[in-house]
């Protein structure tokens, strides 16, 4: 299932070009957009720079592609989906594109920003819309009180690059009413006051400050009494030395590399930094329950010879199946 947003993050009906109109965003989402009941995990992924809309929905499907064949081929290392993986995916596509140089960055990491602005952007209306959406039609657990056996469906997010961003922005600005907390196998509380619960997020490469749960995602997190944002598992971010888009380019751009090149650095929250493992490696629980998991992936995500020339380098050399391999440990503890 394809989700199109405009240059300011508007909803599009595919293949017209017609603007959705903002108060008629949840009449297409729960005309359009039909959850099929086998599913057992929903994946909402957003792509980054300098991607086209059929290679972001050829992207997604890769990634759920390769997370099925290791559960089929190493079932032992994921207890949690033992009992079925059956992925449906949503591909959130926005217009992307631009020139590989300093101008083309800045321009995509200023329509970005428009986006998602405070009273004009659309992008974190739609998204939590979206998200809102996805949470109440989903399977509700028949037993939510036996953590081990819940038999309802799983709401994770995937972003990549500047799609991260919107991610952050749509979780923040959820104002949907909120519905019971469900009963997952992070050890985060659930607020009843938020609107969804999303089991966990996953952003390879984020093109942002590495300061940008303080300055712009501080809402995603408790404080001072307000609940945070649904975000009941961890939010797991990638990064690479090798990442010239958030290395080279962001250090230009904003005077200091980026979260997909460096990690993070100043969070609201304790923050946790591990390797990425290999898919002959499980992940342990406790590496990766936390608020905030860093996964250095510089060992893998090194950009092959076509990226070694390019000037975004491994900005986009995620599509292993270490990443796969990421994201289903991730489904597998959500249960």
């Amino acid at each position: 299932m394809e989700v199109d947003l405009d240059e300011r993050g508007r909803l599009l009906v595919p293949g017209t070009g017609t603007i959705v109109a903002a108060n008629r965003v949840g009449e297409y989402l729960a005309r359009n957009l039909r959850i099929p009941e086998r599913a057992t995990d929903i994946y909402v992924y957003v792509h980054g720079w300098q991607t086209a809309p059929g290679t972001a929905s050829r992207t997604a499907a890769r990634l759920v592609q390769q997370a099925q064949a290791l559960r089929a081929a190493g079932r032992e290392r994921y207890p949690g989906v033992a009992r079925g993986f059956r992925p449906w995916v949503v591909v959130v596509r926005w217009p992307s594109s631009s020139v590989s140089t300093l101008g083309g960055f800045r321009r995509i990491r200023e329509r970005a920003h428009a986006m998602s602005a405070l009273g004009t952007g659309h992008a974190p209306f739609v998204l939590a819309h979206l998200l809102g959406y996805l949470d109440v039609h989903r399977a509700h657990p028949e037993n939510p009180a036996v953590l081990t056996n819940r038999s309802g469906q799983y709401l994770h997010l995937v972003g990549h690059s500047f799609g991260g961003r919107f991610l952050c922005e749509a979780v923040q600005w959820a104002t949907e009413r909120p519905v019971q907390p469900r009963v997952l196998g992070w050890s985060t509380p659930v607020d009843p006051r938020r609107p969804f619960t999303v089991d966990s997020a996953l952003i390879f490469q984020m093109a942002a400050p590495r300061d940008a749960f303080v300055r712009h995602f501080a809402a995603l997190f408790p404080s001072g009494g307000a609940p945070g944002a649904p975000l009941r598992g961890p939010l797991v971010l990638t990064h690479s030395r090798w990442d010239r888009a958030t290395g080279f380019w962001h250090l230009r751009a904003e005077g200091e590399p980026g979260i997909g090149h460096s990690g993070t650095g100043a969070t609201p929250v304790p923050q946790s930094t591990i390797r990425m493992l290999t898919t002959r490696t499980a992940y342990a629980r406790r590496a990766l329950d936390h608020r905030i998991v860093n996964v250095d992936a510089g060992w893998l995500y090194r950009g092959g010879w076509k990226n070694k020339l390019s000037p975004s380098g491994a900005h986009s050399d995620f599509q292993h199946p270490e990443s796969a391999h990421l994201l289903l440990t991730l489904a597998s503890l959500s249960r």
